[in-house]
């Protein structure tokens, strides 16, 4: 039986995880997907949690924040996508993202204000965005409940931190339903206090406030008082999202490039997904060495003499050596994808050459679009 190009083998797909190592394209190539599948007539939203701007040179857009933003339809229609199609991209903002949660999951503005002004909380949900898995976890639940899109696709952090975020709706879950969390939350602000002071960190917090102005334990009490109502609610997000990630309709696609390294960490990803039954549907291999069908029977001897009499036979023995040398390169990159193929369980992966230049605008994606269409 053929097994269908990658674009094609996700037609249906509600949301599209790149994950892969880092440095192998993975941001093109989620743009690049999501323009195949705008040009199918689906409503796409990109959104990426890298903070490099490759994202919006390559979608000719000035700039990406955590809302999405449409690219102009007059520019997708040069490259052949017409309405219903759209394209729409985003970058994760962290601390807007998780300052949106709490004011969603707040009971009321009373317990919003009391969070978001209490200085611990500041605190941790800085440190939390520096990490990116709890609100990449709370975007891509409300991405994929936002009416406006038919299909989300995700760029990830490369290939070890992408794994901390698939697993983070499992740990933000058993974090907020483990009994240390419950006991906290269950102390009231004069419990959680005097439960302090009990352990003999009375005097050390005395000191820490008098040193730094900070009473750590009223932040402390106030904090987990005020989060206590919003717990149920983090929970159920985890969970939430926890169903997304194992959805049929949820496919992932691993993305790396022909390199000793980058490829091994493919083969790691594509074992984890596979542990934890996550549905992967296809490789994309970027910036293999490829030689043209027809020049395959060229060697360097061969385009030396053809080019002795205009470059001299110094000149062209280079030219010719060099053409050898891409030749072991192509052949290099050709076993190591086939390897990559049976290793991950896809016969027909994604295989992208190696590209002229840095892809900086709509064209240059839409000539990566066109590889992965072709599959």
């Amino acid at each position: 039986m053929s097994v269908r190009p990658l674009v094609d083998r996700l037609d249906d797909a509600r949301v599209v995880v790149c994950a892969g190592p880092g440095g192998v394209g993975k941001t093109t190539t989620a743009a690049a997907l999501g323009l195949a599948l705008a040009g199918r007539g689906r409503r796409v939203a990109v959104v990426t949690i890298d903070p490099a701007r490759r994202l919006a040179d390559a979608l000719g857009l000035g700039s990406l924040s955590n809302d999405p933003e449409r690219v102009p339809a007059d520019r997708l229609t040069a490259l052949g996508v017409t309405p219903p199609g759209e394209l729409w991209a985003c970058m994760l903002d962290p601390q807007r993202t998780f300052d949106g949660l709490i004011a969603e999951l707040s009971p009321d503005a009373a317990t919003r204000e009391r969070v978001l002004e209490n200085p611990l909380y500041r605190q941790i949900s800085g440190a939390a965005g520096g990490s990116h898995e709890f609100t990449a976890v709370a975007r891509l639940h409300d991405l994929v409940a936002d009416p406006r899109f038919d299909v989300v696709v995700l760029d990830t952090p490369p290939s070890r931190n992408a794994l901390d975020f698939l697993d983070a709706p499992d740990r933000i879950a058993g974090f907020l339903e483990g009994r240390a969390m419950q006991a906290l939350l269950g102390q009231g602000r004069t419990g959680f206090a005097a439960r302090l002071a009990r352990r003999g960190t009375g005097l050390a917090l005395g000191a820490l406030q008098r040193l730094t102005g900070v009473d750590v334990v009223r932040d402390l009490a106030t904090f987990f008082e005020a989060l206590g109502p919003l717990t149920d609610g983090f929970a159920q997000r985890a969970v939430a999202v926890r169903a997304i990630l194992r959805d049929p309709g949820t496919r992932f696609v691993v993305v790396t490039s022909p390199a000793p390294i980058p490829a091994a960490e493919a083969r790691f990803f594509r074992a984890h997904l596979q542990q934890n039954d996550m549905p992967f549907t296809g490789l994309v291999v970027n910036r293999v060495e490829v030689v043209a069908p027809d020049d395959a029977a060229r060697d360097g001897a061969r385009v030396t003499a053809e080019l002795t009499d205009v470059l001299g036979a110094a000149l062209a023995g280079k030219v010719g050596r060099t053409w050898d040398e891409h030749r072991e390169r192509a052949a290099r990159d050709a076993e190591t994808v086939a390897e990559l193929a049976t290793a991950v369980g896809d016969p027909r992966p994604a295989v992208v050459p190696t590209q002229g230049g840095e892809v900086f605008d709509l064209p240059a994606l839409g000539a990566i679009r066109d590889v992965l269409v072709a599959g």
